[in-house]
């Protein structure tokens, strides 16, 4: 049997119907190097989502490459329990020095969480947020606010503060029950109406929840400035600012899952600079580590430390553990990455990179089948819809989105869309030309998906 075949007798993959590999089995990749990867035949694929939104600076690269190595020399893996180690307290000492900060350090991250990646990160988040309460003594606090359109992952924590159906339908029964605030998504602002005044009037109905359960809400969890899995929805930075200030005001925490848009992806090193905020608790993975090891981090305040610093008689520590928390290799990788930030001034050549994918796809604005072309920073979002004017998208089980996928492969680029909506999201290592190719093949499926 050839891999693939090997594949489908033993491997169970994710977010998969695995009967689609009938008729297009999984492709078989023995390298990588750069934005490029390569099959067991020699076919290259550009990757223009990063594998999953992981690469930061490309596949194989030489500095990331040889910290792994060096640190596997030494040191692979040891508890963090009792124990600690070069790597996880210099990239504690990183993160915290790098994090998001009010004005006049009004409100400032001072400590690091270790967890094994997005999903549990949120869940550290959620469950920290909810036991700080009962350690002041406010057992009232037991509910999250979450936004409509929200992903946050799939452990049960995290599926339950996001809202994509086709994620969390299946385990509704399991799920604690979460107050839902309308997205503020421009997509859906009316004709003439700029992001900021969408941002801000969408800001209202969840200035209204808190007012009215606060006294019952340990937090409010977003993903700031994009919705990622939820079709790449973005909104203005103003209703951070206001959801900033509102949860201050009532006395609830601010959870801000970066997972997906920190590290630059969104022009900024992380996406609550824009609004000049800083979250109770900032929760890390996917760019963190380059794309190399799983790895996921919070960041959290001195206050929120604070109430779980005691005797051990008091009972009020935090027991949330993973076994290769703070894992060594992990860590390396991700002080190496962070480090490819200093030798070269990256967010402003993500900027020149940005003019480009606009530039790129600015065609498409016009074509009758695309509702809209939006951008934010490095991430730019085409979504495909049966009728244009009305906004009506085509039925989901014509799976439009799968021919653009299947035409982009055929063309040696890798597109995986979210539904009908095309987006890229591509290391911060693609040349110009390589945007312009990967812009020319998604229009080519986008007609091919819309000719009918």
């Amino acid at each position: 049997m050839d891999l693939r075949e090997r594949d489908r007798a033993v491997l169970w993959h994710p977010c998969t119907q695995m009967q689609d590999h009938e008729r297009l089995p999984p492709i078989a990749i023995r390298r990588a190097h750069g934005v490029w990867l390569e099959d067991e035949h020699g076919r290259r694929y550009l990757d223009a989502i990063s594998s999953w939104w992981v690469n930061l600076f490309g596949h194989a690269h030489p500095t990331i490459s040889a910290a792994v190595c060096r640190q596997a020399q030494d040191l692979e893996h040891v508890l963090l329990a009792g124990f600690t180690h070069e790597p996880a307290v210099a990239l504690a000492e990183r993160l915290i020095e790098m994090s998001p900060a009010e004005p006049e350090n009004k409100k400032r991250l001072t400590r690091c969480f270790y967890a094994d990646n997005g999903s549990t990160a949120v869940e550290v988040a959620l469950k920290m947020s909810f036991h700080y309460w009962r350690n002041r003594g406010d057992t009232r606090k037991t509910r999250f606010i979450a936004l409509e359109n929200a992903y946050h992952g799939e452990t049960l924590g995290a599926l339950a503060v996001s809202d994509l159906p086709l994620y969390r339908e299946s385990y509704g029964p399991l799920l604690m029950d979460v107050i839902r605030a309308p997205s503020p998504d421009c997509y859906h602002r009316k004709p003439g109406e700029g992001w900021g005044a969408y941002s801000a009037r969408r800001f209202e109905p969840l200035a209204r929840l808190l007012e009215r359960h606060a006294d019952e809400v340990c937090a409010v969890i977003i993903e700031p400035l994009v919705q990622c899995a939820g079709g790449m929805r973005m909104y203005h930075p103003v209703y951070l600012e206001r959801l900033r200030a509102a949860c201050d005001a009532v006395g609830v925490h601010l959870i801000a899952d970066e997972v997906a848009v920190g590290f630059g992806r969104t022009g900024s090193m992380f996406a609550c600079e824009q609004a000049a905020v800083s979250p109770d608790f900032l929760c890390l993975s996917k760019g963190l580590t380059g794309g190399y090891l799983a790895l996921g981090a919070v960041l959290t305040t001195d206050e929120v430390y604070g109430a779980f610093y005691g005797d051990f008689a008091s009972r009020i520590a935090f027991l949330h553990s993973h076994s290769y928390t703070g894992n060594p290799l992990a860590c390396r990788a991700a002080l190496a990455t962070l480090g490819l930030f200093d030798e070269r001034p990256v967010l402003e050549h993500n900027r020149l990179l940005a003019r480009t994918m606009a530039t790129a796809t600015a065609h498409l604005h016009d074509h009758p089948h695309v509702a809209e072309v939006r951008q934010t920073g490095m991430i730019v979002a085409i979504e495909l819809v049966k009728d244009k004017v009305h906004r009506v998208p085509y039925p989901w089980q014509e799976r439009r989105g799968r021919i653009v996928y299947v035409h982009g492969l055929s063309r040696g680029v890798l597109l995986r869309p979210l539904g009908d909506v095309i987006y890229f999201m591509p290391p911060y290592v693609i040349t110009e030309d390589e945007i312009r190719l990967m812009a020319e093949v998604a229009t080519e499926g986008i007609e091919r998906a819309t000719a009918e």
